[in-house]
């Protein structure tokens, strides 16, 4: 079914705007998946705040001319997905993770801060900790030398109570 002048329009307007607030995006192919594993890749997206969208290449193309991922315009060829999300590596996350149990979708690439990716840079950045993850692990760090040198202290005050106790 064809879109009219203004409904291409309003899709080009929405897809800027994502552009716009997105830090990454990920394209694959999804040739050949089944409405139901479709349908479980976006659940599984929406829930992880990824926005899963099938377009015209050539609105694709449109709407990120003059954003950050203008880089992969020529990239955009045959039936793909686009993933934007304003996480990082939450879409790389998401797609990657769904590639390594469905062989049908096959990730083309990819852009982050204005770089285009490829392949292999979108599974690297999908295998990069959560933001969550890692402000733990930096707490963790800076806890540990405060915890060592709590541990420290409490066993000189307890040697110091056994030698005035004896």
């Amino acid at each position: 079914m064809s879109l009219n002048r203004s409904e291409k329009e309003a899709v080009i307007t929405e897809v800027t705007d994502l552009a716009a607030k997105a830090q990454t995006l990920v394209m694959a192919e999804y040739r050949g998946i089944t409405v139901a594993d479709m349908i479980r890749l976006r659940a599984t997206a929406r829930s992880s705040g990824v926005s899963l969208s099938v377009l015209k290449n050539t609105l694709a193309r449109r709407a990120v001319t003059g954003s950050a991922f203008e880089v992969v315009a020529d990239q955009m060829t045959g039936p793909l997905i686009y993933g934007f999300s304003v996480d990082a590596v939450a879409a790389a996350k998401v797609v990657a993770d769904f590639a390594k149990s469905n062989d049908k979708l096959v990730i083309r690439g990819g852009a982050f801060a204005g770089k285009a990716l490829d392949v292999h840079g979108v599974k690297q950045l999908a295998n990069i900790p959560s933001k969550e993850v890692l402000l733990a692990q930096l707490c963790g760090l800076l806890m540990s030398p405060i915890s060592r040198t709590a541990v420290v202290l409490g066993a000189l005050a307890a040697k110091k109570g056994e030698t005035a106790a004896a």
